[in-house]
């Protein structure tokens, strides 16, 4: 269990684990994907960059004994911080 943020090009970008309950993506405290998965899960979104361009969002969660958050905005791995 745990969250995730990062920023890119003006939008905040919240992953959030919560164990049995499920994975959340948010954009800018939006709610863009959700899943339930005991074993990891893949969320997908968007942002919206400084120049109107729509970039999609990959976002990756999995691990045997800890989860860690992959994230990949317009296939560009994007540096998380575990908050």
């Amino acid at each position: 269990m745990g969250s995730w943020t990062a920023n890119y090009d003006g939008n905040v970008i919240r992953i959030e684990n919560l164990g049995f309950s499920g994975e959340k993506l948010f954009v800018n405290n939006k709610l863009q994907d959700e899943k339930v998965s005991i074993f990891g899960a893949d969320l997908t979104g968007h942002v919206v960059s400084n120049d109107g361009e729509r970039k999609p969002i990959k976002v990756n969660l999995g691990g045997w004994f800890t989860i860690s958050c992959r994230l990949f905005v317009d296939d560009e791995k994007i540096e998380v911080r575990k908050t």
